[in-house]
């Protein structure tokens, strides 16, 4: 579910960034392009937790602007098949419901009342990976899986 990995990233900086703050300035860019975004690959970024290495930089003819190739320590969180989560149900239709595990959303085709804002522990049981996104498929038909909590306290 969550991993800690290293990832590289070529960062572009303006020229009036140039300075003592160079390095700061790299990284708040770095965390502020990366946090939250996704990549199928590796999942979803939560956190920068560290910088591994920054290389010099190379000018961009014309622009002024130089590439800086950063190596970088992160938390990512991407699921697999097989995995437990608990979510919270989003949307419910007539063939089942979307729930979110962190970034996640899941479908899950069921046969019980289920209604949105209920929590519920459930299994993946396939995903699919994009580029830029990660969609799963989910069941509740298992032992110790189903509603935890539902909001009308029923």
């Amino acid at each position: 579910m969550f991993f800690h990995i290293v990832l590289e990233r070529n960062m572009q900086l303006h020229p009036r960034h140039f300075g003592r703050e160079l390095r700061e300035k790299l990284v708040s860019k770095l965390m502020k392009d990366v946090e939250g975004t996704c990549s199928g690959r590796h999942g979803f970024v939560v956190a920068i937790t560290g910088i591994e290495d920054i290389g010099k930089g190379i000018i961009r003819d014309g622009t002024g602007f130089v590439t800086f190739p950063v190596k970088y320590l992160c938390v990512v969180f991407r699921p697999f098949k097989g995995e437990i989560l608990e979510a919270t149900v989003t949307m419910v239709n007539k063939m089942g419901f979307f729930a979110e595990a962190g970034p996640v959303q899941i479908f899950v085709s069921n046969h019980v009342k289920i209604q949105k804002d209920s929590e519920v522990r459930l299994k993946i049981i396939g995903t699919r990976v994009n580029a830029t996104e990660i969609f799963c498929i989910g069941t509740i038909k298992d032992d110790f899986l189903g509603v935890i909590s539902d909001p009308a306290g029923s």
